[in-house]
């Protein structure tokens, strides 16, 4: 089964690290907010730090103050679509990367604004992401296989330190199933 997730569902996570930190809800630290008027985002974050709300519930605070980013708000399809929009020959590699993966086992598909993680139930094994109009990076999360043939070191990720290019569907062949397979069940 795939299941697709876009930033909404963090934002769930953020309201938890709030509370965690603080002991209170976003309900009252919002209310707190309107009640100070903040004029800038920094002068917020100020604010905010001396109460030694940082991190994750700093960010929501200030998106809830001063809106959230587009990228934020978008759904997982519209962060994808845009991701390929000038390049469907690239989004027919990103289709067939997901449908390669998805025959593992349970997939999530986690879309972001500029990259797409593949995660398996315990986590991260696989990075999508556009390199340019020609071509997409595949990063894997292979521990202690080292760069050979198309298999390259990669800096998608500190933990894909191996990324294969990909032009053409053709390109995602039994050999990246077989990696994309590796990855998956070694981070499984």
């Amino acid at each position: 089964m795939t299941t697709t997730r876009d930033w909404r569902r963090n934002r769930q996570m953020w309201i938890r690290v709030l509370e965690k930190q603080t002991g209170e809800g976003l309900d009252a630290w919002n209310a707190r907010i309107r009640n100070r008027r903040f004029s800038s985002e920094a002068q917020l974050r100020t604010w905010l730090s001396r109460r030694n709300v940082t991190g994750y519930a700093q960010q929501l605070l200030a998106m809830e103050r001063f809106g959230y980013p587009d990228f934020v708000v978008a759904t997982s399809a519209q962060l994808i679509d845009k991701q390929y929009a000038d390049s469907p020959q690239l989004r027919a590699v990103y289709d067939a990367i997901v449908k390669a993966a998805a025959s593992n086992g349970d997939l999530v598909v986690q879309a972001r604004k500029t990259f797409v993680s593949l995660l398996s139930p315990r986590r991260t094994f696989a990075r999508i992401q556009r390199a340019n109009k020609a071509h997409v990076n595949l990063g894997l999360r292979l521990d202690g296989q080292r760069p050979v043939g198309r298999l390259q070191p990669s800096r998608l990720a500190d933990t894909m330190k191996l990324h294969v290019r990909l032009a053409t569907t053709a390109d995602v062949d039994t050999d990246v199933r077989k990696w994309l397979k590796r990855a998956y069940v070694e981070n499984s």
